[in-house]
């Protein structure tokens, strides 16, 4: 189908997209990578009067080492994840799960700004956001502010974004040093959305557990953080009881609705699989 008119702006400052969207209030949509947005467009299901392109501003893009924290502007592409250095010495995760992000088309134009800031339930980097303790800088009319990745999703594309609120970076702590990670994702061909995914970070010490953060992606209707799941595995060295045991409380939390990828307890049955697969394999990275 073909999208309804609208009318295009592409500012060239953060100042000008905030004044355009605060102006044009919900008549108006800002623009990223558009994978998302304009798929809903031209089913209908989307109809923006007005779209306010992001991709002339300079300063929402880039990443940059900021202490003990990896700053990464709004509007860098999966692509310049990919190719960064510090994310492949310091966040390996991120490096992993944007390699599994659609296929090479679409990250060289996907950013991860759009991927976390739109509220897909089936984009895998905000469950991954919340499980590395992540936290995003939103700026409008009114000024800045930053929120927790962990109180950012509030329903199926419904966020905290308040209107005219952009979304302009991510901030990520680094993660311990020797931590295991994983993210393990089944989906039915390349370019899919997750059937089910998960992310695992974790420390070991003396062979055990010595923390752990486990997010859940496509088992619900925002991403997931599962809490009881990383508390069972605290203390422990992995053994099979103990992945049963935080594979069911994965499990207990999910609800993710039925459709072509399968029905609600397969895709359950799978996301605890998927929980299971991404302890193991991260911690056996641990250090």
């Amino acid at each position: 189908m073909i999208p309804g008119p609208f009318s295009y702006h592409r500012p060239a400052t953060l100042t000008d997209a905030v004044k355009l969207l605060s102006t044009l209030g919900e008549d108006a949509h800002p623009l990223a990578g558009g994978h998302s947005l304009v798929p809903m467009m031209k089913l209908r299901l989307a109809t923006p009067e007005h779209l306010v392109d992001l991709h002339g501003i300079d300063g929402l893009k880039g990443i940059r080492r900021d202490g003990n924290t990896i700053v990464i502007g709004a509007m860098t592409t999966q692509h310049e994840l990919l190719a960064s250095e510090d994310i492949a010495k310091y966040l390996r995760i991120l490096h992993e799960t944007a390699l599994l992000i659609a296929d090479p088309q679409v990250r060289y134009r996907g950013t991860i700004g759009g991927n976390v800031a739109n509220g897909d339930p089936g984009n895998d980097m905000p469950a991954l956001m919340m499980t590395l303790s992540a936290s995003y800088r939103l700026e409008g009319a009114s000024g800045a502010r930053e929120i927790a990745a962990s109180e950012f999703y509030q329903g199926a594309y419904f966020t905290a974004l308040e209107p005219g609120e952009i979304l302009t970076a991510i901030s990520i702590p680094l993660p311990a040093t020797g931590h295991g990670y994983a993210y393990e994702k089944l989906k039915r061909k390349v370019g899919d959305y997750a059937t089910a995914a998960a992310a695992v970070v974790l420390t070991m010490a003396d062979g055990k557990v010595a923390s752990c953060a486990i997010g859940l992606t496509n088992l619900h209707e925002t991403p997931l953080l599962a809490s009881d799941a990383a508390r069972a595995v605290i203390g422990t060295s992995l053994d099979v009881a103990t992945l049963k045991k935080a594979a069911a409380a994965a499990e207990a939390i999910m609800s993710p609705a039925a459709d072509a990828r399968g029905p609600v307890e397969y895709r359950k049955h799978v996301g605890g699989i998927m929980v299971t697969r991404a302890l193991q394999r991260a911690a056996s990275r641990a250090k």
